[in-house]
């Protein structure tokens, strides 16, 4: 694996998989609005007498139609995190700072990607926004099904799940924290001071001297081992990424887990087009060509 970005052609074919995955998200996001919106119709011609004596089991039944539908959008996830980590073995650094995604993704960002613990907080308030919609709904006894509609036994699981999370994460953010610190460990120390002083002698003597072959070699010895830590961190952070959105789809019903992934779908392709919007702005303003 090499520390610096030797692998161009890596990186390039990295970034036109990205580009590629945000239209077929697009996409996806497109087909689960379909289908949230063909389940709402489907509610709106059930009758009131109907809804109200289902039970808390089967007033939102698994709609079968959209499991397919689901397991797609799963796949391409899937799809997109088996590519990073094929990409973060040969370039992890690159994998951390992605010039693909905006400055402003980036200042956001939790070792290369969404923090976990967010898509919690993206529930939350997915949630609350649908149940103040359906207010009147609840009134009339009405059973929606959307996420405004989590169930005791639901809540009690998402919030399980949320702890577990939590401690993962603080596991994975403790180990990033301990490999920066390596940054200024006794060899990193000590070879920006031989590099240093040899950088000053070669300037008095006005000439390079053999000693640099050498140096380069532990250089770039000990940078790849820092670089093997951040790539396994990032594939644990990675995996935690996708074992956490895997979980919370598990807890859902069918059309729950649809209008959540509509709302991963919609912040994630927003805040990717604000951002990149926003870099294009400074751009211009500072003067770029």
């Amino acid at each position: 694996m090499s520390v610096l970005p030797n692998g161009d052609h890596d990186r390039q074919s990295f970034h036109r998989f990205f580009e590629h995955w945000i239209v077929e998200q697009n996409k996806y996001l497109q087909d689960l609005t379909s289908a949230s919106k063909q389940h709402k119709r489907a509610k709106t011609n059930t009758t009131i007498a109907a809804e109200s004596t289902q039970t808390e089991e089967t007033r939102v039944p698994d709609k079968p139609h959209l499991r397919p539908l689901i397991n797609r959008v799963i796949l391409n996830y899937e799809k997109y995190y088996q590519a990073k980590s094929r990409c973060a073995k040969q370039d992890a650094v690159v994998m951390l700072t992605p010039p693909w995604t905006s400055a402003l993704e980036n200042a956001f960002m939790w070792i290369g990607g969404w923090r976990p613990s967010m898509a919690f907080q993206l529930l939350y308030s997915k949630s609350g926004l649908q149940l103040e919609d359906q207010i009147f709904s609840f009134i009339q006894g009405l059973s929606i099904g959307d996420l405004g509609d989590l169930s005791p036994r639901q809540l009690v699981q998402i919030d399980e799940l949320q702890e577990r999370t939590i401690r993962e994460e603080r596991k994975i953010t403790e180990k990033m924290v301990k490999h920066q610190e390596t940054v200024a460990d006794r060899s990193m120390v000590q070879l920006s001071h031989l590099v240093t002083e040899l950088m000053g002698n070669e300037e008095e003597e006005g000439r390079s001297t053999t000693d640099g072959g050498g140096l380069e070699e532990r250089v770039g010895s000990v940078l790849e081992l820092k670089a093997v830590g951040l790539e396994n961190i990032l594939l644990k952070a990675d995996d935690l990424r996708l074992r956490t959105l895997k979980a919370i789809l598990d807890i859902l019903t069918p059309i729950q887990a649809v209008h959540f992934l509509i709302a991963a779908s919609e912040l994630h392709l927003r805040f990717h087009e604000w951002g990149k919007k926003e870099d294009a702005s400074q751009h211009v303003t500072g003067g770029g060509n």
